[in-house]
């Protein structure tokens, strides 16, 4: 998306980094070359717009949900190893080695008919 008009700030970039403005996780620097790209571009704007009522949305339906702790865990655990550059395995890996494997039961063997 882009208002076609030459920013500061490409649009791209503003939509690519838009969760990140929302939730206060970007230097003030930045978030002030948002509010100005904001200022200036009405299709941004709308977009930011939408994705603050999606994410109060949520919130509101889902917000008193408490997250279980091992949850947490995991999903802090992949964003730490997609932060870092690693591969991050498309199964949960730490269930597999949570949970052993219980032995399987052997068959008798069957004695020959006389």
């Amino acid at each position: 998306m882009s208002c076609g008009e030459p920013h500061e700030t490409d649009c791209s970039e503003v939509l690519d980094h838009l969760y990140e403005f929302l939730d206060s996780e970007m230097p003030d620097v930045d978030r002030v070359k948002f509010k100005q790209h904001f200022d200036e571009c009405s299709p941004c704007l709308e977009k930011y717009g939408l994705e603050q009522a999606v994410k109060k949305l949520v919130k509101r339906c889902c917000g008193h949900d408490d997250v279980p702790s091992d949850l947490r865990a995991k999903v802090l655990g992949r964003l730490d190893l997609i932060r870092s550059g690693q591969t991050v395995p498309e199964h949960d890996v730490t269930a597999a080695q949570a949970a052993p494997v219980a032995p399987t039961a052997q068959a008798a063997p069957v004695a020959p008919e006389s």
